[in-house]
């Protein structure tokens, strides 16, 4: 299949994504990669970010489907795997993944972490996963983040001084955007 889009899901709370760290743009150095276009929307729910509304917001609003990169940073990176647990995806960028509620309320109200992760299930459904990850994320404990590396075989971007890459530009993830378009 080849790629043709790729769809930035954000962090719960991120407000007018456009204006949010590094997704506008991220969207806008996309758009420049011939042949592929990036979308990046307002989510629905934006702060608890449940499950229940942004899968479906993920595949009827923003047409995810297998020539589709999602690129999900943290909550957006939970959404994406989930997602991929059950749609064909060209790829996954994860950007501050985890595995577990951490112990927050919202985060367990999301609904992303009520049952096991089907690792084996996203690595069948997904077709390129990279992830971006750092040791100094003041949110996710680093174990979290190499559990997601191991459980789906991602490339693996690690990081010691990145935080939870709330940055205004992220050029290796065009990077990471422009080898997956190559390798389509």
């Amino acid at each position: 299949m080849p790629l043709t889009k790729a769809i930035i899901v954000p962090g719960n709370g991120a407000g007018d994504v456009e204006r949010s760290n590094w997704y506008g743009w991220a969207k806008k150095q996309i758009n420049k990669i011939p042949d592929v276009t990036c979308l990046l929307s307002n989510m629905p729910d934006p702060v608890t970010a449940r499950e229940s509304i942004w899968l479906p917001f993920i595949q009827e609003e923003l047409q995810c489907d297998e020539e589709t990169v999602i690129i999900g940073h943290s909550s957006g990176a939970a959404a994406a795997m989930r997602y991929a647990e059950t749609h064909n995806v060209f790829g996954l960028i994860l950007v501050g993944a985890y595995t577990s509620d951490l112990g927050d309320e919202n985060e367990r109200e999301s609904g992303y972490f009520s049952r096991p992760w089907e690792w084996e299930q996203m690595r069948r459904n997904v077709g390129h996963i990279v992830q971006f990850g750092s040791t100094d994320d003041p949110f996710l404990p680093w174990e979290e983040q190499q559990a997601v590396a191991e459980g789906l075989g991602a490339v693996l971007h690690k990081y010691t001084d990145r935080g939870h890459f709330q940055n205004t530009q992220f050029p290796e993830l065009i990077d990471a955007m422009r080898k997956l378009r190559a390798a389509a």
